[in-house]
């Protein structure tokens, strides 16, 4: 699926939105209004990253999203939901992630930023994780499924090589959906009840360690079983699933209109 130039501008700008609201603790002054007005942050960000995902959604739909596109979407973003659970609180065994990874290495960035975005939403009804938290982890596995999609040699590398740069690719973004969602509750830590929690009157690079040290104390363990499980199921599976969203993709035809014939007579 191409992108045009709205769904560019779309999605260059739901990021830069979301850079924003995660960023905040490291671009604030500290007596910013942010800053004052901080705990209200994850509510007005969570509601605003809702409306401009659906924005994209649309836009991408626009440009081309047909209703065999949409039925890969629903059957992808059913299955990404239903493999969440499998790994719920397992020490970071979530074998979602390598299929998002997968998914949007063969159907291109824009189609892998919709289905993170929509897997990730289905998967937290599917689970009862609604809450503020909800739209970051959505943003967080478009920009992972886009990034995918985005690698190098999508229409010529093959083979182990291409598992190998899945592989790779797979457990770094594991690493990097860790700290993006961690930027999302880390400042609302209790900053008298933690030494490493987000502190206004600290300069960056003193909450910079403190939020290294957050990661490594909270999140390592699970964001490094997320990238062990991610590089074991692509380098078993990746052939396999590969090869049938391949050849998925050529059978629906995503390029061609759907026609229907006159009816005889």
């Amino acid at each position: 699926m191409r992108l045009g130039p709205r769904s560019v501008a779309a999605l260059a700008l739901v990021s830069a939105v979301g850079v924003a609201a995660l960023g905040w603790p490291f671009l604030a002054p500290p007596e910013s209004a942010v800053v004052a007005h901080s705990q209200d942050a994850p509510w007005f960000f969570a509601c605003l990253l809702v409306l401009l995902v659906a924005v994209v959604a649309a836009t991408i739909s626009e440009s081309g999203l047909g209703p065999k596109a949409v039925a890969m979407l629903g059957v992808l973003a059913a299955t990404g939901a239903a493999l969440r659970p499998i790994g719920a609180g397992t020490a970071g065994l979530e074998p979602m992630f390598f299929l998002m990874v997968l998914s949007g290495r063969v159907l291109g960035p824009g189609f892998g930023f919709v289905l993170g975005s929509v897997t990730m939403f289905a998967s937290a009804l599917l689970t009862g994780g609604v809450g503020p938290w909800m739209p970051f982890q959505m943003l967080a596995m478009g920009w992972v499924t886009m990034g995918a999609g985005l690698l190098p040699g999508r229409d010529r590398l093959r083979g182990r090589a291409e598992l190998l740069l899945l592989g790779a690719y797979g457990a770094l973004a594991a690493f990097a959906y860790g700290t993006v969602t961690n930027l999302a509750g880390w400042p609302f830590t209790d900053q008298a009840a933690s030494s490493i929690a987000f502190d206004p009157d600290a300069p960056v690079a003193g909450n910079l360690a403190r939020f290294v040290t957050y990661c490594l104390a909270t999140s390592m363990g699970w964001d490094l079983g997320r990238a062990v499980t991610t590089v074991v199921l692509t380098l078993i599976l990746g052939t396999v699933i590969l090869k049938a969203l391949r050849r998925a993709t050529r059978r629906a035809a995503f390029e061609s209109p759907v026609t229907f014939d006159a009816p005889a007579g």
